[in-house]
């Protein structure tokens, strides 16, 4: 293993959306106008702020009583934000989520770089797309993309996602489905790509009820999308959260079904840096490899 292969990625915070405290299990954002706290079990250090900051966010998300978000002014039901070049609906959601997950922004940075320098066509797979970030970035920079998640409320906020950033001529497919299932039909179908992305969870149901379990599946669908890689595939994204899983883990993997194809393959964290601090907070895991 070369070290020099393994990278921190850093997010960092704008006018957009930022990062403006951390600590004690909790983090302090900005996305846009308003402030929000809510809890990160990754946040296991004293906060810098004063309590009487963190008391002045707009809304907080309350692991207590009857639980959810909480709020001390009236907020929109769902409010614009532009970070990274591209424009997200924001909207507190159940699981304390909002929609974007920040600590992404540099790989789609990343994703438009190959893409743009790869000067040809390039289709492009984002499994797992949730509100759709990887794939307004790779679309953006030219690429034909498959959006697919199983939720179908995620599908059409990715889609609102695209028309807010001026992306919606863009040649995108929104498809609601199991994304295991999806990739052997097209297996059949032969229907390739010179782009994989996907961003699977410890544990998720598909839309008809399929059960997806990291440790039984992923090991499956990792192989069987990296079947659809084209004859000159450019790029492989995996990301990854709250599995418990190392992202060597995901460098093994792609080590394995890359040998042969020449590239690097870079893997780490996915952090966000604190405004005004050198403090990161973690975000994630990736691991990725480019022609």
């Amino acid at each position: 293993m070369k070290m020099t292969d393994y990278q921190i990625l850093k997010a960092a915070s704008t006018a957009g959306y930022a990062l403006i405290d951390s600590g004690e299990g909790e983090k302090l954002e900005r996305f846009g106008d308003f402030t929000v706290s809510r809890p990160d079990p990754q946040a296991l250090w004293p906060k810098r702020q004063d309590r009487s900051i963190w008391e002045k966010s707009d809304a907080f998300f309350s692991t207590t009583g009857r639980g959810g978000w909480q709020t001390r002014r009236t907020l929109p039901d769902h409010w614009p934000i532009e970070y990274a070049g591209l424009k997200f609906w924001i909207k507190l959601s159940a699981f304390k989520h909002t929609g974007i997950f920040p600590e992404h922004a540099p790989s789609w940075v990343w994703l438009q770089d190959k893409i743009k320098d790869a000067k040809r066509p390039i289709k492009v797979l984002n499994l797992f797309g949730y509100t759709g970030g990887a794939s307004l970035a790779a679309a953006r920079a030219g690429a034909a993309v498959t959006h697919l998640d199983a939720s179908k409320v995620a599908v059409s906020w990715a889609r609102d996602n695209a028309a807010l950033s001026d992306l919606a001529a863009k040649p995108i497919r929104w498809l609601v489905d199991d994304g295991l299932s999806f990739v052997k039909r097209e297996l059949r179908r032969k229907n390739y790509y010179e782009g994989i992305i996907m961003d699977p969870p410890a544990f998720g149901r598909g839309p008809k009820g399929e059960v997806w379990k990291i440790e039984e599946n992923f090991l499956e669908l990792l192989s069987s999308a990296h079947e659809l890689l084209s004859s000159k595939p450019l790029l492989f994204l995996v990301n990854g959260y709250a599995s418990g899983y190392s992202a060597i883990a995901y460098k093994n993997n792609l080590e394995t079904l890359t040998r042969g194809r020449g590239g690097p393959v870079e893997f780490g964290e996915l952090t966000i840096s604190e405004l005004d601090s050198p403090r990161l907070l973690p975000g994630g895991i990736f691991a990725r490899w480019s022609a």
